[in-house]
């Protein structure tokens, strides 16, 4: 009676340690990977335009969440948080790993503020110090890279 005894507790032992095991699996953080939704074109006072392809962040999770958790993203690629009514925003890169430059823009689609270089991870608050209703987030160095400009413009659609 003794050795069943000692069996069944081993038993359980053992199964409950396997469905911890597979429940701690479950909670692995899947990679999240660009998904074009639309095209943006940044046209520069030189007369010359810069194409992007873009996610769209238009819901309230998708605004809060944004580039969080992302490992890379590609220089020819961003994302566009639409507001519904141009205010001043405030932008910060709580779990964002990459470092960004970010394009505050108005309702009338000029860029109005940029940060550049947006370190990762960091809380401080980004803020857009004017009225804005669209945000453009790409990798950091491409404002330099493209020379772009506040007072530039932009223009979007959806796919």
């Amino acid at each position: 009676m003794r050795y069943l005894l000692l069996s069944l507790l081993l038993f359980f032992a053992l199964s409950c340690k396997e469905k911890t095991n597979s429940n701690t699996e479950s909670l692995k953080q899947e990679k999240i990977t660009f998904t074009p939704e639309g095209s943006l074109e940044i046209f520069k006072k030189d007369s010359s335009v810069v194409s992007l392809s873009i996610e769209l962040a238009e819901t309230a999770y998708e605004i809060e969440t944004g580039l969080m958790y992302r490992e890379s993203m590609e220089p020819n690629q961003g994302m566009l948080f639409i507001f519904e009514d141009e205010r001043p925003h405030n932008f910060y890169m709580k779990n964002t790993y990459i470092p960004l430059d970010l394009f505050f823009i108005t309702k009338d689609q000029k860029i109005a503020t940029i940060i550049k270089n947006a370190k990762p991870l960091d809380e401080s608050s980004l803020p857009s110090e004017v009225p804005v209703q669209y945000v453009l987030e790409v990798n950091a160095g491409a404002a330099a890279q493209w020379n772009i400009q506040e007072g530039d413009s932009i223009s979007w659609k959806r796919d």
